[in-house]
């Protein structure tokens, strides 16, 4: 679950040396973005995840000491800033500004709403597991749409970005485990046991983020969606897609190790 949920960070968006943007075009693209909005959807995937965790690991309810401490994990304020702070590093002002641009058009303004309103209905398990037969089914039932978000995907390198990702999500996990004790495994083991996990992680993000996809463009023509995809292939996309990774995965590394930690104290106590 952690896996996917690090996996899935980025695709609803789109090594330089930092350029630094200045505030003022990096907050018109963070508003036009909706990136609190994001961040808190983000946020209630987390809290989705702790209870599912508390079952897995210890096949008990989680309780409300163990909510609180998860609660203060996925900090939106602390959230937002990781991944600001990564748009900052990665994009000039000129860049800023042309995203923002795109953004605030009529097509940026309804991608951003359909992105935000599938990823908001994915929390519900119900939708996302219809999300994914959707796409489980769409070479027979929406192959010509499909092939326009396959087009997006691949300009945006998706797949591979979010497995990194996720994978990276993962480790930051048990090396929190193990710094609380909870685990007694060598650097080796770890990434051993992650790495073993590559193939059935590829294979569940492809699924949740096609699905998602799917979903989301669905009232987007294959014009629109076109549009969308060239501007993701451009030079600003692409810069774009490159800062919002990077400030998500530091994002999710920092929650991912606090998690981890905070479960291995948990489990050293108290019941999750």
């Amino acid at each position: 679950m952690l896996d996917r949920l690090a996996g899935a960070v980025g695709a609803a968006f789109l090594v330089a040396v930092p350029t630094h943007a200045s505030a003022a075009p990096v907050d018109d693209l963070v508003a036009a973005l909706r990136l609190d909005e994001v961040v808190g959807i983000m946020r209630d995937e987390g809290l989705v995840y702790a209870d599912e965790l508390a079952v897995e690991m210890l096949g008990t309810e989680s309780s409300e000491g163990w909510r609180d401490t998860v609660g203060r994990i996925y900090d939106t304020d602390k959230m937002q800033e990781s991944v600001v702070s990564g748009i900052r590093a990665e994009l000039e002002d000129d860049q800023a500004e042309a995203l923002a641009d795109f953004f605030e058009s009529d097509l940026g303004r309804r991608v951003v709403e359909l992105e935000l309103d599938a990823r908001a209905a994915m929390v519900d398990p119900e939708v996302e597991e219809a999300a994914r037969t959707v796409y489980r089914t769409a070479h027979a039932t929406e192959a010509e749409r499909l092939d326009g978000v396959e087009a997006f995907v691949e300009a945006n390198d998706l797949v591979e970005q979010n497995v990194s990702g996720a994978l990276n999500a993962s480790l930051a996990f048990y090396r929190g485990l193990g710094d609380g004790g909870a685990i007694a495994l060598t650097e080796e083991e770890v990434l051993a046991d992650v790495w073993l996990s590559e193939e059935e992680t590829r294979a569940d993000t492809a699924e949740w983020l096609y699905g998602y996809l799917l979903m989301a463009y669905e009232p987007l023509d294959p014009e629109e969606l076109a549009r969308y995809t060239e501007m993701s292939d451009s030079p600003e996309g692409g810069a774009l897609n490159r800062a919002l990774f990077a400030g998500f995965n530091t994002m999710y590394n920092e929650i991912s190790y606090a998690i981890g930690l905070a479960a291995a104290r948990q489990m050293a106590g108290t019941e999750l």
